[in-house]
Parts: structure tokens; sequence; C-alpha cells
């Protein structure tokens, strides 16, 4: 069902109050204007602080209307069949005034017999708890590609100027944007290339989600050659390739949900969760979850639905959710702490992750399993948990040589099988922060050299692993894998495809 008809539905049904939430306040307005267009005998009225209460249809002003309260005073008088829209209305009741709460509430009661429909349009939820319960909250989706594709081809014209044959990877660089910041991004396009260029476009996008600090959309991410070991999980993604293309719809393929990647720290969950937007070949979103929460009312929920209204629009994407147990810890206790906020929005997350239909797929990781609550595991919310255990002998090989060769160093040059003995309980990140302290060590000399065994023999004896550090937690983490999780590495001595023991 489209917004327009929604609000069609709702005037018909006799729904005394509607807040839609969107910054889109032009698009929304013109969404309206449709919808009237449709109801015989309705009459539109638009407030705001600057000129008062204007008649749409027939642009005449109501004197004496700029002040909220004289504007509530005159709709009470309005004959029958009219929609109020209130601009900015959400400034006033935000610690508002018990007189603007009952005057609205009133005209609320009255409007319903009479067929009169107060619209407040907002770029946030902000309602008292006395007027909850009388408006019914919309969040106005964010422009689908279709409406996209309108603004691309009505600027296009304008300028005379022909889209060229990446029309479709414009549009797609452009999911995500509202009508304007799509328009702004596209003519940007024009002023530097001298056409509509989709790099560009997604650079542009780039910077605009990153601006409300949840979402940040990372460039380059890594791939799977980037990581040592955990083959299991590299073929379960691998599988999944193909995915989110044309041909798996067309074989009724369902779109993957996501993992969750639970493990010792450093041991390559993060970096999975890059590569696999490499794998499927789609944007990745990295959702700050800790910067949910807001001090004002209402305003953590609205975050999330920001963020889920955002993901699905630039769908199909992949979301990236870091240490989600560090944002989503305290929903536990929340009743207590914070008047169940956390509570709220963890539900509203949960059950989008459950019924949401846009191909978004998420890559969660946890280093503590054990803050996060039980119904977030349970099976539906996933397709799979994956479990990233230290790495072993030939897996430490394999990272040895992924991280002197990133650094530009032949791994041929030094005795990996001596290393790999050496490093046994070291995580990836270990590894890497010892070749890391190597080259500093070889560095620093008076006569500058290659760094050698030596060097990364000293950084090894001076390294204390995680894995002795906070022994008692690894040990109790892999304990709750055993039956909980599966394995992202092959163990020793099995095969990739089959899990049985090769035969020596």
């Amino acid at each position: 069902m489209t917004m327009e008809e929604q609000l069609i539905n709702y005037t018909k049904a006799g729904y005394p109050g509607v807040y839609i939430v969107s910054s889109e306040e032009a698009r929304v307005e013109n969404t309206i204007k449709k919808a009237v267009s449709k109801l015989p005998n309705h009459q539109l009225y638009a407030w705001s602080a600057s000129k008062g209460i204007i008649q749409v249809q027939k642009g005449d002003v109501l004197e004496g209307t700029m002040d909220p309260y004289d504007a509530l005073s005159a709709i009470a008088k309005m004959k029958k069949d009219c929609i109020i829209l209130f601009r900015d209305f959400h400034l006033y009741l935000d610690d508002p005034d018990p007189m603007m709460v009952r005057l609205l509430k009133d005209n609320l009661y009255n409007g319903k017999a009479r067929g009169i429909q107060t619209i407040i349009l907002a770029c946030r939820q902000v309602l008292p708890p006395e007027l909850e319960k009388e408006f019914v909250i919309v969040d106005f989706s964010l422009p689908d590609k279709e409406e996209l594709d309108h603004v691309l081809t009505e600027l296009s014209k304008s300028i005379e100027k022909e889209v060229g044959k990446d029309r479709n990877e414009i549009l797609e660089s452009a999911s995500g944007l509202t009508t304007n910041e799509a328009e702004n991004a596209f003519a940007l396009s024009l002023v530097e290339k001298k056409d509509f260029d989709a790099e560009i476009v997604a650079r542009e996008k780039s910077s605009t989600i990153k601006k409300n600090g949840l979402l940040e959309v990372i460039e380059n991410p890594n791939s799977l050659d980037d990581i040592g070991g955990l083959e299991l999980l590299k073929h379960w993604l691998t599988q999944r390739r193909d995915a989110f293309t044309p041909e798996a719809r067309e074989y009724n393929l369902p779109s993957p949900k996501g993992i969750l990647i639970v493990g010792v720290p450093g041991t390559g969950k993060s970096l999975t969760a890059k590569a696999s937007a490499k794998v499927l070949g789609r944007p990745l979103l990295h959702f700050d979850a800790g910067k949910i929460f807001a001090g004002l009312v209402g305003q953590s929920e609205a975050n999330m639905r920001t963020v889920t209204a955002t993901a699905e629009a630039i769908a199909p994407c992949v979301l990236w959710i870091d240490e989600i147990e560090k944002g989503f810890s305290g929903t536990k206790s929340s009743n207590a702490t914070d008047g169940g906020t956390s509570s709220r929005v963890f539900g509203s997350f949960i059950s989008w992750m459950q019924d949401r239909a846009a191909p978004v797929f998420i890559v969660a990781t946890a280093n503590d399993i054990s803050q996060l609550p039980p119904e977030f595991l349970r099976k539906g919310r996933f397709d799979e948990i994956f479990f990233c255990d230290l790495p072993h002998p030939d897996e430490r090989a394999e990272i040895w040589k992924i991280q002197i060769a990133k650094y530009k160093r032949n791994p041929e040059d030094y005795d990996i099988n001596t290393l790999v003995k050496a490093t046994e309980g070291y995580t990836g990140a270990e590894i890497e922060q010892v070749f890391i302290e190597s080259l500093y060590s070889a560095f620093g000399r008076k006569k500058r050299r290659e760094p050698i065994m030596g060097d990364i023999n000293g950084a090894i004896m001076n390294t204390v692993p995680l894995s002795e550090m906070m022994e008692d937690q690894v040990k109790q983490l892999q304990s709750w894998s055993k039956k909980r999780a599966r394995n992202a590495s092959i163990k020793p001595k099995q095969t990739a495809m089959t899990g049985r023991k090769v035969k020596m």
C-alpha cells in the first residue's frame, strides 16, 4: 500500500490525528495533496508559524492565526471535512504548556465528529504522554528507485543532458537519500564531471548518511583473501555470493537474513563482517548500536526507525553491527535504569530482524555472548551462528603469510613453521601486532634494515596473549560454543566439505 492510499484510508476511517515523521516536507505535502484530491468535498489547510493557516487549494490566508493557540482556536470553528497540516508543530510539544495539550485534545475529539483531521508533519516524533494515544504514527519511507528515477529524469530534462548507460548504477548509488539529497548529489556530479556519475553520488551518500552518526558507509571493504583460516565460514558466505541476484529471485531462493559471529577478540570477526559485503557484492553499512540511545524522550526509538528505514532503502545491502553486546547489554535491567527505553528499542530491532521484507543481510559480531538476551539468539533471527576460536597451526601459518605480505615483505624470507610454534594461543590480531613490533625494532636501529627472525622472536617474548591473560573467559566461551554455534574453522585433519577425518 502506498503512503497516499494509507492517508486516504485514515481519512475515510475517521482518524482525527495523524503524526507523520519525515524530513522531506515538500515530498510529504505533495503526497497529502494527491490524497486530498481523491477525497470529494475535502478542504486542505496548512499552518506554519511564519504564515498562519492557509487554504491550500485557493491560497487564502486566515488572518490572526500565526500563533499556535489562535490557530487551534480557529480550527475549532471550521466546517466539516477538513484536513489541517501543521508544520514544525513538534517544537511546541516538547515540554508543552498544559493549555496547548488541552486545546489540541479538544480539537481531536470534536474533529472526529465533524470529519476534521489534524496532521502533524515533523522530522522527529515528539508527543507528550497525554497525546500518544490520540495520534497514529506514520513513518514516511525514503524514496524508492522509481521516485529517484523521476528526480533524475526531471533534472536531465531541465538541463537537456541525457543520462548514460549506467542509469541503474546511479540510482543504486542514490538509494537511501531523500529526494532533495539525491537531486543535490546528481547536480554535484554534473558540476564536477559534467555528467551524471555514480561514484560522486555514492560519495555524497556516504557523507550524508554519516552525518547523524548512526550509520556509516564503509568504502573498499576487505576481501576473504585478507583473512587467515575460518574456511567453513568463508565457504558458507561464498555459497551465498549470488543470493541477491535476479536469478536467485527467479529460482525462488529466499534472501539470506544474516549471521552472528561469536568468538575470542582478535580472531577475525570484524574482518569477516567487512569481507561479506565484498563477497555478496553489496554496499556495507556500519551500524553503531551504542549511538542509538539519546537523551530526548522518544529520540532513541526514532533513531532506530531511521537506521532500519535507511538500510531498507539502500537494500540489498550488508548491515554490520560490531560488538553488538555493548550496544544492547542494558536491555535486561532497562526498566530499572532508563524507564524501559533500551528494552523498547531492542524489541523494535529484533522484530524488524524477524519481519523485514527488504534484503538486508545482517552481520553481527560479539565477544561476550552472556551479555545478549536469549531471544536475540533464537532461530529465525540469523541464518547461522558461527564461533571463531583461537587459530590452529595451519591457520596461524596462513595468518603469518598474510601479515608479512601485507607489510610488503616476502613470507619466504622467514621460518614460518618456527613462528607458528612460537605463537600458539595467539589470535590473528596479536600475530599482526607482533610483526608490527618487529618492524619498529628493525626500523629503530642505527642502520635501518629489514626485520629478521630475532626481531620477531623478541616481540613474541614481550607479548602476553589474550588466551593467557583471560584464560578462564576464553575457556568459558569455547565451552559455550560446543553445542550452540557452528565452528568457523576446519579442525585439523578434517576436510572442508564433509568434516570427516582424513586418512593418514
